[in-house]
């Protein structure tokens, strides 16, 4: 059996995808007109070899197609931080106590029950399926003979 050379190894859509976007970035770069790029992709989606695809890119600096070689990873997802997780619920709750701290120091006892339902209110209490709170359906009305 006869061996194959680098160069006459079938490539995949994947590696095509590759070399086309690695055009992309030449013609941004000025490297390519828009009358070369049109040739050079044409040629790349009818190429069946590596070797058609890296005459190509003979006269082009880096980047050229990688065939094989693992693309460099997405950078990971970071954690949130301490305060970015616990900021945003401790603010409300901060508001609450010192508001009912100024009701208790005046000794305005009467209010607070106003004030709970005003906050139950705001937060938009209720099933969102049934139109309460955020989130709710809009420009929907659920009746009992369809739309109206």
């Amino acid at each position: 059996m006869s061996e194959y050379q680098p160069s006459d190894i079938r490539v995949s859509d994947t590696e095509r995808e590759d070399a086309l976007s690695k055009l992309n970035e030449h013609m941004s770069a000025g490297r390519l007109d828009i009358d070369e790029y049109g040739e050079r992709s044409a040629r790349v989606v009818t190429a069946k070899t590596r070797g058609e695809l890296l005459s190509l890119f003979g006269d082009l600096p880096e980047p050229k197609p990688t065939f094989g070689q693992p693309r460099p990873a997405a950078p990971a997802k970071r954690e949130r931080t301490f305060a970015e997780k616990f900021v945003p619920i401790a603010t409300p709750i901060a508001v609450l106590v010192l508001v009912a701290g100024v009701f208790v120091v005046l000794k305005l006892w009467f209010f607070m029950p106003f004030l709970i339902v005003f906050l139950i209110v705001s937060r938009g209490g209720g099933n969102r399926w049934q139109g309460g709170g955020r989130g709710g359906p809009r420009g929907m009305r659920h009746g009992r003979y369809g739309r109206y």
